[in-house]
């Protein structure tokens, strides 16, 4: 009758950890039974192993097509599987062509051909002078678009004006589709790159909080004038906390996400030359993302994604610790689940609240809530088996990124991901994959 069970003593579904047994038929959950339960089927012993919700992360550059030497859908989706990843989403730049047209979106479509490991979706991007891709786009099936209100670093995609938010905003909040934005309103000044280039303090000073602030402010004005859903990405300021809480508390349509890397790392352990933390908005001081942490944890931010935003080691720079030349973009998309839990349970943070900040919230986000993101009857059966007492070291033997530059290298983490499962099916044991090319795309 069912396809396979799996039990396991910490089984973690909606009602609170408990002994379970998961019943999976036809790649989703039939049924959560009570442990002893009789059933004509192979059965997965997991005895004191966490069974938790596949982690899906909706912050991702996978960089392909165009810019396949930085990373890849193969390198990134094996990278997923192995750190108990069972859904992306990838962000519509990086790539060459970026996703700003249904055009650039197909080329994309093809270059997963036979190296998809994991399900993924995909964001469209807002640009000046796109606004017509935008239907075109949501016809295709993007899961909602992103936009930067910066320079993001790749020219092809230029940042979003008001004006230009103005013209997409109504469109999507007639669609219910999310609009994710890149949170700085920097100002033009070269000024801090006479300073010392290999200084941490000097690149943290270079982007203030204000900047993210202002960003922040005019999203919340924009997202209660049109009721467009709109998501905040990688949150770093903690002076926008009050804010963003004020607008939920009125019911605006708003989430905010903070990346594992503002959580775990502070400004004040982060040596000059250390090129490998840079990030835009930055890593800051520890007062700052200690209050990050308790917004976290009071729902004001709903997850926590990794802005998984890898580079070759000369484009970071690793050899000269430049930081004004640097890629400013941290590599940590297989590392999601262990960083976050090594630096939640000091904190007094539960399993349910991992699987909560790492599926739960982001499966929300991404349009899945009704099928992905818990461990229930009737839900996609992406499931991940970990170890969270058994800690491990960050070396670049166990990255399966396409390069093992990370600021978590050498770091002791909680937290080992032993089983991966997709729709159903074992596709990592650690170490080896067990089997490939069963990730599925994911459209609204």
């Amino acid at each position: 009758m069912f396809d396979l069970a799996i039990k396991s003593n910490k089984t973690v579904t909606p009602q609170g950890v408990r002994p379970a047994l998961v019943l999976l038929k036809n790649g989703q959950i039939a049924d959560v039974a009570p442990p002893d339960t009789a059933v004509d089927c192979p059965v997965i012993d997991a005895h004191d192993l966490t069974l938790l919700p596949g982690v899906t992360d909706p912050h991702v550059h996978i960089n392909e097509p165009g810019r396949t030497d930085w990373e890849g859908f193969d390198t990134a989706t094996k990278a997923a599987l192995a750190g108990g990843l069972t859904t992306l989403v990838d962000m519509p730049l990086n790539s060459s062509p970026v996703t700003t047209s249904v055009a650039n979106f197909e080329a994309k479509l093809q270059a997963t051909h036979n190296q998809l490991h994991t399900n993924c979706g995909f964001w469209g991007g807002i640009v000046p002078g796109n606004a017509a891709e935008v239907e075109g786009l949501i016809a295709r099936g993007v899961l909602g678009f992103k936009a930067f209100l910066t320079h993001s670093g790749i020219d092809e995609f230029p940042n979003a004006t008001e004006a230009d938010l103005r013209q997409v905003m109504p469109i999507l909040a007639r669609h219910q589709l999310p609009l994710l934005v890149h949170c700085e309103l920097t100002t033009d000044d070269a000024e801090w790159k006479k300073h010392d280039r290999r200084s941490y303090q000097n690149y943290l000073a270079s982007r203030p909080k204000s900047w993210e602030d202002e960003a922040v402010a005019l999203m919340i004005r924009l997202c209660e004038e049109y009721n467009c859903p709109t998501h905040i990405v990688h949150l770093s300021s903690a002076n926008s906390i009050a804010p963003l809480a004020a607008a939920k508390a009125k019911g605006l349509p708003l989430t905010v996400e903070t990346g594992q890397h503002y959580l775990f790392f502070t400004a004040e352990e982060i040596k000059d030359g250390q090129t490998q933390f840079k990030c835009a908005p930055p890593i800051r001081e520890k007062a700052n993302n200690d209050q990050l942490w308790a917004a976290l944890q009071e729902g004001i931010i709903d997850f926590v994604a990794t802005d998984h935003s890898p580079a070759p080691p000369a484009l970071k720079q690793i050899e000269t610790g430049d930081f004004t030349t640097a890629w400013g973009g941290i590599a940590s998309l297989q590392l999601a689940l262990p960083v976050l839990w090594t630096a939640a349970q000091p904190r007094g943070a539960t399993v349910q609240d991992l699987a909560k900040w790492l599926s739960t919230n982001p499966a929300k986000l991404i349009g899945q809530a009704h099928k992905k993101g818990q461990i229930a009857k009737g839900y996609d059966a992406d499931l991940v088996m970990v170890d969270l007492e058994k800690s491990f070291r960050v070396s670049e033997d166990l990255i399966q990124h396409k390069h093992k530059v990370s600021p978590y290298l050498g770091r002791e983490l909680l937290g080992v991901v032993e089983q991966t499962f997709l729709q159903g099916q074992l596709v990592y044991q650690r170490p080896t994959f067990t089997h490939l090319n069963q990730g599925e795309i994911l459209t609204r």
